[in-house]
């Protein structure tokens, strides 16, 4: 008797596992925007003038910041979204 076949797993495809990876890792560093916002980080001195420009551009500085945190490594979380996407993927 022929054993039944077993299920076969999908073949994994690399660029949507990098799509899952970037997305996990955007959401880090949306999240370590925050924490760097409300560290006071990403708020221009005083002594620059105040200008309201000043505000939007530390807030494209923070934004650039947060995302090479991230993708560096950052705190671990963007790794840990990933892996569960990447498992419900699968699943």
């Amino acid at each position: 008797m022929i054993p039944p076949a077993l299920p076969s797993q999908p073949a994994a495809d690399p660029s949507r596992d990098a799509r899952l990876r970037d997305a996990a890792q955007r959401l880090e560093a949306g999240f370590l925007k925050e924490m760097l916002s409300a560290a006071g980080l990403g708020h221009a001195p005083s002594s620059f003038g105040g200008e309201e420009g000043e505000d939007q551009f530390s807030s494209f500085l923070l934004d650039e910041q947060a995302l090479r945190l991230a993708r560096s490594g950052g705190i671990g979380l963007a790794e840990s979204i990933y892996e569960s996407l990447k498992a419900r993927d699968a699943g």
